[in-house]
């Protein structure tokens, strides 16, 4: 797993403080900031490569730098898009209750075994129905 960004909780820590349906939420929001930011760095890389016709040589090398620069940022910031976005829409995957159908209602267990902690289960119960079963943050 990629490397956690302080801005975005876990799943558990999110469904335990805002719950799951907000933590969805900010995690789809999270994802398409880094899709913008992916997005202005292209046109910053394209930006640079116009400005290096008619350049000097100290331009030239500036702009090569500028345009270095602006295509890692925008392949890092796709590459946590495609990371946030998949991650979130494979827990909304797994957030419909198996007993009554419903989406999105869930609170946070305690885990009865440190080895399901350990194994990126996270123990969630239905609020309507009270229904309990783990999800498989991984």
């Amino acid at each position: 797993m990629a490397a956690r960004n302080p801005l975005n909780r876990t799943l558990a820590d999110g469904i335990r403080r805002v719950g799951f349906r907000k933590w969805y939420e900010r995690e789809l929001l999270s994802s398409h900031a880094h899709m913008a930011l992916a997005l202005i760095s292209a046109v910053a890389m394209m930006a640079s490569f116009e400005a290096y016709r008619g350049a000097s040589t100290g331009e030239k090398l500036l702009n090569t730098a500028f345009v270095l620069v602006s295509a890692a940022i925008a392949l890092w910031s796709m590459r946590r898009y495609l990371y946030l976005l998949m991650h979130a829409e494979e827990m909304a995957n797994q957030a419909n209750c198996p007993q009554c159908e419903a989406y999105g209602l869930l609170t946070l267990q305690d885990p009865q075994d440190r080895r399901e902690s350990a194994q990126r289960l996270v123990p969630v119960c239905c609020k309507r129905c009270g229904f309990r079963w783990n999800l498989e943050d991984g």
